[in-house]
């Protein structure tokens, strides 16, 4: 597997930001296996386009999980863009959800060998993260053939991520503020600023039901004790019943956590994702 640390300027944010690329290669695996791996003029990769969440960067899948490992075995190739606390918004700052939406794929699939087709590219994240890969699910649907939600779901007004603690419920999101900023905070919650925007998600979705688009499935992976919980079951039982082929896993005694994360990306790639794992060769 070759990891590569990519850095350039950016158009949509107008300033350098920073890459992580996984792209598979011959492994130990297929040596000792006796998979024939060629390398040959064109070849590509299915593609999984894996957001961070808040407080993160794009280095934190290789840093905190076993990523690179399921990537290889699985010939994945795996982008991880880098977008700070901007919740995969477009901000005065920088245009983070252009990025990641529109600039991202085309710079990548003009410089690596991922295939560009629906049902070879994929899209996920946890926690804030979570949030952009729904976002990008729903808004390209005809782009990615499924969508990986861990710990969480877009950002919907009323809402909440009721915790129980020992002194009773509090919600996480209003009380304590996920690190985006509690102007953009309060934005992402408010019905009057989402409403008709490209940051309506739940719209979004319910239009592509109505156009009769092509749905990405959805996979959905919350502990039982994570803040997110609410949100994320919310939105499994809407999308399901508005017609959206999806999975939702409660995790008994798991919070907010990378063990988690990395179990679902495990799992992910291993038995959900329909995946090749073999390259794709030019005929």
């Amino acid at each position: 597997m070759a990891v590569i640390k990519m850095n350039f300027l950016s158009k949509a944010l107008g300033m350098q930001t920073n890459l992580t690329i996984c792209l598979p290669t011959y492994s130990f695996a297929d040596s000792m296996e006796g998979r024939e791996v060629t390398y040959k003029q064109g070849m590509k990769f299915q593609c999984l386009y894996l957001m961070h969440g808040g407080s993160g960067d794009d280095s934190d899948y290789v840093n905190f999980t076993n990523i690179v490992r399921y990537a290889d075995r699985n010939k994945l190739a795996v982008i991880m863009p880098g977008v700070h606390n901007s919740a995969y918004t477009d901000l005065p700052y920088g245009r983070y959800f252009t990025y990641v939406a529109e600039e991202l794929p085309e710079l990548c699939e003009a410089f690596f060998p991922i295939s560009g087709k629906r049902e070879d590219t994929f899209v996920g994240g946890l926690s804030m993260g979570s949030h952009g890969a729904m976002k990008l699910a729903m808004l390209y649907p005809e782009r990615y053939a499924a969508a990986l939600m861990m710990s969480g779901a877009s950002y919907r007004p009323g809402i909440p991520s009721i915790v129980k603690t020992k002194d009773g419920e509090f919600d996480w999101e209003t009380d304590m503020r996920v690190p985006v900023g509690q102007e953009l905070q309060d934005n992402l919650h408010d019905e009057a600023f989402l409403r008709g925007t490209v940051n309506d998600v739940y719209a979004a979705a319910r239009r592509n039901i109505e156009e009769g688009k092509l749905l990405p499935k959805l996979h959905f992976r919350v502990g039982d004790s994570d803040h997110a919980l609410y949100r994320t079951i919310r939105a499994e039982e809407d999308l399901r019943q508005w017609g959206y082929d999806t999975t939702l896993e409660i995790v008994p005694g798991m919070g907010h956590e990378w063990d988690l994360w990395d179990e679902t990306l495990r799992l992910a790639t291993d038995e959900w994702l329909p995946l090749r794992r073999s390259p794709i060769y030019p005929d």
